[in-house]
């Protein structure tokens, strides 16, 4: 895959020697900035939008958020818990699977419940009844499967062959949207309007005969919608007109176009030699910081790389001892030697929520940085003791 973003925008003129290594650095007036273009499309549409914390949950900035969209999505128990502790707004809760034990507090913490398969709606008759019981006030939810495939690479299109993502939209039958409020989909992954208005040409014919039952479609994530090239007044113009034609509240769920853009990953160059080409380690692990450059794969962009100059590529990898943590290849835009200091652009979304620390690598800490004012501070570090506390 290709990074449908890095524009260094006002990290451009950003002194990393400001913060230590390596570290996440993410720009306030940057996420503003796509809060804005996305509230405005709201506003334009009259649709509600929410924040997928699947794909940035960095909950100090939940005030700016909730100033300007609709609430959060979550994806279990411990997000929806994250929601409701730091975030306004509604929740929409979205699991692959309940556990029956967890479903109760989901209901109670989430305005919108969505499962995987109408099976699991029966299986879990009992705890929603039984929510009802005590009050709790959550509409009920399906996610579909259009099997209209639309995705680059296959492992990221939840409507690829055999996927286990939504219910095929082949088997719907009257007795299952019979137990639902809402419908869900989520079926692109870094994409434009067009995708989209294709993906609802495949589904509409089936969900049609349900227009005035539903009370909302939610059309998921994956929507760049913040991306200097999107189609937003298409998008407005459909979006209006999905409305009008369903009858049905209409939500989306973008998670990357909330942050494109908005952070870094800086690090540190602790050692170079030579073995057929450059090489190079930094303390910005592949595996550990960044693992969709290894999943999905991809080749993420640095800050002032010349990507066409003249000097010779350096191949970049962490300090694990994966053979396969490497980050990719560079012409750096600093000599390749011990003390050096690199970012990669556009880490604040999935690298932030993904991170681990395999090898007891240390994890990159949190600083938010507010691009309009300079105003700069660490919002979390990680110590041994955050290693040593998630093990036993």
């Amino acid at each position: 895959m290709e990074t449908q973003a890095g524009d260094p925008g006002a990290f451009a003129q950003f002194d990393l020697n400001r913060v230590d290594s390596p570290a996440f650095v993410v720009d306030a007036a940057k996420l503003r900035e796509n809060l804005r273009v996305l509230a405005d499309v709201r506003n334009r549409s009259g649709i509600k939008i929410l924040s997928a914390l699947k794909a940035f949950s960095m909950w100090s900035v939940a005030p700016i958020i909730g100033e300007y969209l609709d609430g959060v999505c979550t994806s279990g128990l411990w997000e929806a818990r994250l929601a409701s502790e730091h975030y306004d707004g509604e929740i929409a809760t979205y699991c692959a699977a309940y556990k029956p034990d967890e479903l109760l507090e989901i209901c109670r913490l989430s305005d919108h419940v969505i499962f995987n398969t109408p099976g699991q709606i029966e299986l879990c008759s009992q705890v929603i009844a039984h929510a009802r019981t005590q009050g709790l006030d959550f509409d009920v939810g399906l996610r579909l499967n259009p099997m209209h495939a639309e995705g680059e690479v296959p492992r990221y299109d939840p409507c690829a062959p055999h996927s286990r993502l939504g219910f095929p939209i082949d088997q719907l039958e009257d007795d299952h949207i019979e137990l639902v409020d809402g419908i869900h989909l989520h079926t692109l992954c870094e994409q434009d309007f067009v995708p989209l208005k294709r993906t609802w040409e495949a589904l509409e014919p089936h969900i049609e005969p349900y227009f005035g039952h539903l009370r909302w479609i939610n059309l998921g994530g994956g929507h760049h919608i913040t991306r200097s090239d999107y189609q937003r007044d298409e998008l407005v113009e459909f979006l209006i007109e999905l409305q009008e034609r369903t009858g049905a509240e209409i939500y989306m769920e973008p998670g990357e176009a909330v942050a494109l853009d908005a952070g870094i990953l800086t690090g540190t160059v602790l050692d170079s030699h030579y073995n057929g080409m450059p090489l190079a380690i930094t303390d910005i692990s592949a595996t550990c910081h960044m693992p969709d450059v290894i999943e999905a794969p991809y080749r993420p962009a640095m800050l002032h790389e010349d990507e066409d100059g003249a000097g010779e590529k350096i191949r970049l990898g962490g300090p694990s001892c994966l053979a396969g943590d490497v980050i990719g290849d560079y012409r750096l835009p600093v000599p390749c030697k011990p003390g050096e200091r690199i970012a990669f652009l556009d880490q604040a979304h999935y690298s932030m929520v993904k991170t681990n620390s395999f090898n007891g690598v240390p994890l990159p800490s949190i600083w938010l940085w507010d691009s309009e004012t300079d105003q700069l501070e660490q919002i979390r570090s990680f110590g041994y003791e955050d290693f040593r506390n998630r093990l036993s």
